[in-house]
């Protein structure tokens, strides 16, 4: 089967061809940053599948679609979409499937499978809007939900519904005790009133679970609780595992490192602020921090900078005054030999410097900007 990716982010096109590596009988034949250079080489070349990015600049994913339909290519179709939003739509452009980001090598793999099993093209128009295959997810990285390929999401019943689903899940199954929960969800209560209160909201969290089949996986005694992740894709898991894994980021698994990065969707829950959960809250931001500066150098060693800057602005983004990342980011910008920018940049952050701390950017720093601005000199 020939496919080709249409992706503005070159680290997908890098993400993909590993990925579709690994399935058999599959042949990534092109890839392309953007629609009107994948539509000339579809004039030109027969395709069996097509996955593109919804947000693509100029022409959009499903503006491309719509072109290829009336055109009367009847090509399968794949959206990859980070926008979760756009999910259900995509099908109203007749879409073979979709993938919401971060791609991961199970639901690809399927999705190949069901493509390679599928003997006639797909359908102009698709009354069914029902994927076949329903993986859950727990999320917590950005936000808290529990999602399925289906497109179905958790209708929480409670806050507190909500903030025990959370505190179960960063326990990675481990049992909690009653008194433990009471005293960190429900402490401000009297003893009679949180206990009462835990009940409700035990039963209420089984009752969200119920509605994705997993009523099971929340098991409980008169004194413990625990969340069974065995049956669930938990991205929580799989970005600290990927981490631990990848001690050492260099060519040889800098796409996989790519795909963990893309896991870290924001900070633990998001806007949503638990008092119990804020040391957890900073070490995987920490964590973060740290892999994904790893994986700049490695990016920087191999001279991709376009995605370096990209990961190390979105670091800054998060703490304007990390230096270990503005020290990358000064590098990054000093291959690209854009000496406008690495003054511009330097002058923003010692002054958010002096701003917030009062103090001036360190010698190492200091050194460093001045002999890269000499070398571009």
């Amino acid at each position: 089967m020939k496919v080709i990716c249409i992706d503005d982010e070159k680290a997908m096109h890098l993400i993909m061809k590993r990925m579709l590596s690994k399935v058999k009988e599959v042949e990534l034949v092109g890839s392309f940053m953007d629609t009107a250079a994948a539509y000339s080489y579809l004039m030109n070349h027969d395709v069996d599948l097509i996955f593109v990015d919804i947000s693509m600049p100029k022409e959009n994913g499903l503006e491309f679609a719509e072109r290829l339909r009336e055109s009367g290519n009847e090509v399968k179709i794949v959206f990859i979409t980070s926008h979760k939003e756009y999910a259900l739509f995509a099908f109203d452009v007749h879409a073979f499937d979709y993938i919401v980001k971060p791609v991961v090598q199970e639901r690809l793999r399927k999705t190949m499978e069901r493509a390679m099993a599928k003997k006639q093209p797909a359908p102009l128009v698709r009354t069914e809007r029902e994927p076949i295959f329903n993986e859950i997810k727990f999320n917590c990285l950005g936000e808290i939900d529990i999602q399925s390929t289906q497109g179905m999401r958790a209708k929480w019943k409670s806050s507190k519904s909500t903030e025990l689903f959370g505190y179960l899940l960063v326990q990675k199954e481990r049992l909690v005790s009653r008194a433990r929960l009471i005293d960190d969800m429900f402490g401000d209560m009297p003893q009679k009133n949180a206990e009462m209160y835990l009940n409700t909201t035990v039963y209420k969290l089984r009752k969200v679970l119920d509605a994705f089949g997993l009523k099971e996986i929340l098991h409980s005694d008169s004194n413990h609780y625990a969340l069974s992740l065995n049956q669930v894709k938990v991205d929580l898991l799989r970005f600290e595992e990927g981490c631990r894994q990848m001690s050492v980021v260099d060519e040889s698994n800098m796409e996989q490192a790519l795909e963990i990065e893309q896991l870290y969707a924001g900070d633990l829950f998001g806007d949503t602020a638990f008092a119990w959960a804020l040391n957890e809250v900073e070490r995987l931001a920490h964590l973060y921090t740290s892999f994904t500066q790893r994986l700049s150098a490695a990016l920087l060693e191999k001279g991709d900078t376009q995605v370096a800057i990209r990961l190390l602005s979105k670091l800054m983004t998060r703490n304007e005054l990390d230096e270990g990342s503005f020290i990358l980011l000064m590098k990054a910008l000093a291959q690209q030999e854009n000496k406008e920018a690495l003054t511009r940049h330097y002058m923003q952050y010692a002054g958010n410097l002096d701003k917030e701390i009062g103090l001036k950017p360190s010698r190492e720093a200091a050194e460093l900007y001045t002999q890269l601005l000499s070398e571009l000199v």
